[in-house]
């Protein structure tokens, strides 16, 4: 059977068209997963946060025992761990949202800020420094912070592949078509903010 150059035309054109479909439901379907990644990384910051968040007030609970005129910086820590715990909320409900991300950095730099006067003061107080639950909670706060600035850089990571791919070409055709945004890095707004709080007296 002789196919006319017509017909073997239209099927050459349409097999292109049908691998140039698959090749862009493959792009579309790859931006997919690589958004679902930086969203479970921060899923896995989002736990880390939050268990940090409820030593803190242990943690303050046991120094106010020991540091009764320095009530101020204790309600500061107080209030600084509540502002990253909303600022958190924010963020874990919508990881794509960057002004949820730029609040929540906002607010950790200001709770490390917070953390490290409290601390510094802590260390005038000898009793409190030998206290055996300050330790235990000191102990378990720094493995804490380790596995915050650890699941803070599996984040990031993902959204530099994220973004990479929304923006090389041809995903960044597909990105824009599909409504895809750019992420945002979860990063601390200074060096000294960039260092985990350091919770060994």
């Amino acid at each position: 059977m002789n196919l006319s150059s017509g017909m073997i035309t239209l099927i050459v054109v349409g097999t292109i068209g049908l691998l140039a479909l698959m090749y862009l439901v493959s792009l579309y379907n790859n931006l997919v997963t690589l958004r679902n990644r930086f969203k479970n990384a921060f899923a896995q910051i989002d736990v880390q946060l939050k268990r940090r968040y409820d030593l803190i007030p242990n943690l303050v609970e046991v120094a106010k025992g020991y540091m009764k005129h320095e009530r101020e910086t204790l309600e500061a820590v107080i209030n600084a761990r509540n502002s990253a715990f909303s600022a958190g909320q924010a963020a874990a409900a919508n990881p794509s949202s960057g002004e949820a991300i730029k609040n929540l950095s906002t607010a950790e730099a200001a709770l490390a800020g917070t953390m490290t006067k409290f601390l510094g003061l802590a260390e005038a107080y000898p009793d409190l420094k030998a206290n055996q639950n300050m330790l235990a909670i000191q102990e378990e706060l720094s493995s804490t912070e380790n596995k915050v600035a650890y699941a803070r850089q599996a984040f990031n990571d993902a959204v530099m592949t994220y973004n990479t791919s929304c923006e090389t070409f041809p995903g960044n055709i597909v990105a824009g078509f599909g409504g895809f945004q750019p992420a945002t890095l979860f990063e601390l707004s200074s060096p000294i903010e960039r260092e985990p709080v350091k919770v060994q007296f």
